[in-house]
């Protein structure tokens, strides 16, 4: 049975609210609560990971230049790299740093509450999104709402529909609400943990091995006396 997720609810001083928007999206199950940080960075400078960063469940980054994307894809410690739905995107994507980031496990955040808002932001919003589908094939996405009122709260079905307008396959887009939902929570808790340990150790011989190596052993023995 798939969990479906949204990994970013704006937070807001007016706590009635935001109480609110979690309750409208716990409505229907048990709802577990995340906090995150989204660093919006238009200059290398904005983003120095400290052990602050550590406290969070999810690390996210805006980056605003191409620079910085290519930095975020290939460098940065974060969870998320979240792309631009309320304005055109200011450079296009490229394979190489889009590709960088899928292999070390680090996924784009498409937000679909933009496009709720505005329809000059939806033209922005689905532009972008078909714009990095291009490039990613589909991979390491996940949709999310970015909402900042209970009313742009949808369904995970209806996220889903959506993501097909965005390009994704049937299977891409219900992963964007779910499976790559939980991948992004697996690498939050590898990234505030540790990076991650790898050993070895000697496989002991078979007793199968050791017969076929010990007449060896033995000729040997016999060749030195």
């Amino acid at each position: 049975m798939s969990v479906f997720m949204d990994l970013n609810i704006i937070s807001s001083n007016d706590k009635n609210r935001l109480k609110s928007i979690i309750e409208t999206a716990g409505k229907s199950s048990p709802i577990k609560v995340l906090n995150r940080l989204t660093i919006i960075a238009s200059d290398a400078s904005h983003f120095r990971p400290t052990n602050e960063y550590k406290s969070f469940d999810l690390v996210a980054v805006y980056p605003k230049t191409e620079k910085l994307f290519h930095a975020a894809c290939m460098t940065f410690d974060v969870d998320i790299i979240c792309i631009a739905v309320a304005e055109k995107q200011p450079f296009h994507f490229k394979r190489a740093p889009v590709n960088g980031a899928i292999d070390r496990g680090v996924f784009f955040e498409t937000c679909y509450a933009a496009a709720i808002r505005d329809t000059t932001m939806r033209r922005y919003t689905i532009a972008n999104a078909i714009s990095l589908m291009e490039v990613c094939k589909g991979k390491n996405i996940i949709m999310s709402s970015g909402a900042e009122r209970p009313l742009e709260l949808r369904g995970p079905y209806d996220i889903a529909n959506l993501g097909l307008v965005f390009s994704l396959s049937e299977g891409d887009a219900k992963a964007a609400v779910s499976t790559n939902c939980r991948a992004v929570l697996l690498h939050g808790e590898t990234r505030a943990t540790a990076s991650g340990v790898v050993y070895t150790m000697k496989k002991p011989k078979t007793p199968q091995k050791q017969e076929e190596e010990s007449p060896v052993s033995k000729k040997a023995k016999t060749e030195l006396s």
